[in-house]
């Protein structure tokens, strides 16, 4: 289970480092990652076996979701993790989140979210504003 936030930056050639604190479980995964786009503006970053039952659930869907297989797997890129936990992000799947430099990994539970960090601040700051959804009404904290 992934889990917390880090801020990162990529390298000039778009190169993700991965956290010292989920390399571990991420060679467990034989460092193999799935990239592709989220449906909120970021990017989804999967452990191969984790992306693999996404990727079954997504392709089991109906036609109705036609567009939704297209983004999910239509946008998806197998990736390395290389012996420094470095993780190159295509310009592409950077292009479509909006990533430039600076960027915030959230860990999600079994896969990542990967943001630009100033449209994650915006978006968390609105959140932050807003009603909590009903799903909390009776959610202890």
């Amino acid at each position: 289970m992934f889990q917390g936030a880090s801020s990162l930056s990529l390298d000039a050639k778009g190169r993700l480092s991965m956290p010292t604190r989920h390399r571990d479980a991420l060679s467990a995964a034989a460092s193999q990652l799935t990239i592709t786009k989220h449906p909120h503006g970021c990017l989804m970053v999967f452990p191969r076996n984790e992306w693999e039952l996404f990727r079954e659930r997504i392709a089991a869907l109906p036609m109705q979701a036609q567009w939704w297989k297209r983004i999910f797997l239509g946008n998806a890129m197998d990736v390395d993790m290389d012996g420094s936990g470095r993780v190159l992000i295509s310009p592409e799947l950077r292009a479509a989140a909006g990533i430039t430099k600076d960027a915030v990994l959230l860990g999600m539970g079994a896969y990542f979210e990967l943001w630009d960090a100033q449209v994650y601040a915006a978006q968390e700051a609105e959140a932050m504003k807003a009603d909590m959804p009903d799903v909390f009404k009776d959610f202890s904290f």
